[in-house]
This record gives structure tokens, sequence and C-alpha cells, in this order.
């Protein structure tokens, strides 16, 4: 039989998934209880790829040096992803370049951006994207599929051959979105202005008037465009009674180390 090859990983997972071994469950959950989610747009000058070099190589290495650091996490847009999109708000149109870290809590915020103001003071910090927003959520849940065998809690960690990003006035489980082929598992959470402490977040679009806002990382094992693809009925059945409002719904690529130029806006 001939096997895929972009497939022949996921063919080759066998066993009993983690999500229903709880011995493997009290090992541990990784303690990820915050996720910064930065989105940016793409270089005006084109240097996008030059850019995720420098970030990958110096900025983003050197955050590992705060102790509250769980996890760090780059996807990119292109073209395909853009016209992919199932929905995309006016102050999330720009956006090309997604950046997530994951924290054991709130406390290392302020390490982050002290951090970063003196790597800034040493030069470090020349080439920059256009912002889009930055802003912080807690972690609300977290689902696999079954076929991932590797359980939620570790999907951040397992290779993803993109993520389907979703951002949403309300809050709504999404747990069911692993349903859909090419989904591994998501991750969702929330702006909640009682938990999330007063701290000068960068360029958030959404008011707390606005209502609470969830971010829903959904972790691909097949092409992100594939899976836009599936994902969008589902997504639009989702939003049909009103009570989610959708910000942002496209695929992103993961960025592949060494081959900045792979996926570009």
């Amino acid at each position: 039989m001939n096997v895929d090859p972009e497939r022949r990983l996921a063919a080759e997972l066998y066993g009993t998934p983690s999500d229903e071994l709880p011995g493997v469950l009290a090992a541990g959950d990784g303690d990820v209880t915050a996720v910064f989610v930065s989105l940016s747009a793409r270089d005006p000058d084109g240097r996008d790829a030059e850019y995720l070099e420098w970030h990958a190589l110096d900025h983003r290495a050197e955050q590992y040096r705060l102790p509250g650091l769980r996890g760090s996490l780059r996807f990119v847009s292109t073209p395909e992803c853009r016209s992919a999109r199932a929905a995309a708000d006016p102050r999330y149109e720009a956006t090309d370049h997604v950046m997530a870290y994951l924290f054991a809590d709130q406390a290392p915020m302020d390490a982050f951006y002290g951090l970063g103001e003196e790597l800034f003071k040493a030069g470090r910090m020349q080439h920059r994207l256009p912002a889009v927003e930055g802003d912080l959520y807690l972690l609300q849940g977290k689902a696999a599929a079954p076929s991932a065998v590797a359980g939620a809690d570790v999907l951040p960690w397992r290779p993803a051959r993109g993520l389907y990003l979703l951002i949403e006035l309300g809050a709504a489980r999404p747990d069911h979105l692993v349903e859909i082929d090419g989904v591994a598992g998501v991750w969702w959470a929330t702006t909640d202005s009682e938990k999330i402490e007063t701290r000068p977040w960068f360029g958030s679009l959404t008011s707390a008037a606005e209502g609470v806002k969830q971010v829903s990382l959904c972790f691909t094992d097949e092409d992100p465009i594939d899976v836009a693809e599936r994902i969008e009925p589902v997504l639009k059945e989702r939003w049909a009674d009103g009570s989610v409002k959708p910000l942002l719904a496209t695929p992103l690529h993961t960025v592949i180390p060494y081959e900045w130029d792979r996926h570009l806006p």
C-alpha cells in the first residue's frame, strides 16, 4: 500500500491516547496558565525572512531566561492563508505574523517587558514588525484529538504543520473542533478583567466594554490551508446565533528554523 508521505507519521501512531490514561496525566500538566499573544503585520520593506531569522536566533531565545516561561510558538500567514480566512474584523486584517508565549503565571510579565527594554538599550531590537495587537489571555481549556495520541497538555510541544487561529468576542468552548480532520488539538484562553492584573499590555484592540475576548489555538498536523476549508462551515454554524462574534479566523504556517523564507506574507 502506498502511504502519502505527509500522512506517514500519523499512520504510525498507535496505542491508547494519553488523555485516557490517568497514570500518564498524573505525571503533570505543564503548569501553563497564561498565554501572551502578539499579532504583527508584514514588514513594510519585505524583510520578513530577515526579521524571522533575527527573532528566532536572538530575541526569542533570550526569553527563556525568564523562570516562568514554559514555551513559545511562531506562525506566519501567506497570501493563500489570507484567502482562506473565514473572518477578519478590519482591526485584525493586517495580521500576518503570530507569536505566542506560554507562561506558568502572570508574574513573569514584568520581567518580560524589562528584558525587552534591556535588549533594546543594547541595540538588539532594531528590527520590529508593525504591531497589530498584544494581549494576555488566561488558559481556560485544552482538548486533543484521539488520533494525536499525545495528550492535550502537551500539544504546544508536539510538532505542528500549522495553526488555525481563532479570536472571538464572547466565550464558548471550541473543543468540538478536534473532530475536524487535521486538527490535532486546541487550547483556548480568555481575557478576564477580574482575574488579569492591570499591566501596560500594548495595543489591545478590544475594550472591556465589548466583553470577554477568547483566543483558540488549533494545532494542525495537516496543511493548514486544507484544514481551513474543512473548519469554515463549522465556524459559520458556531457564529450563527451571535453568542460569539469572530474577530479573526485564519490558517497559519509554522515557521521552519533556517527556512525563514519558506512561508512569507
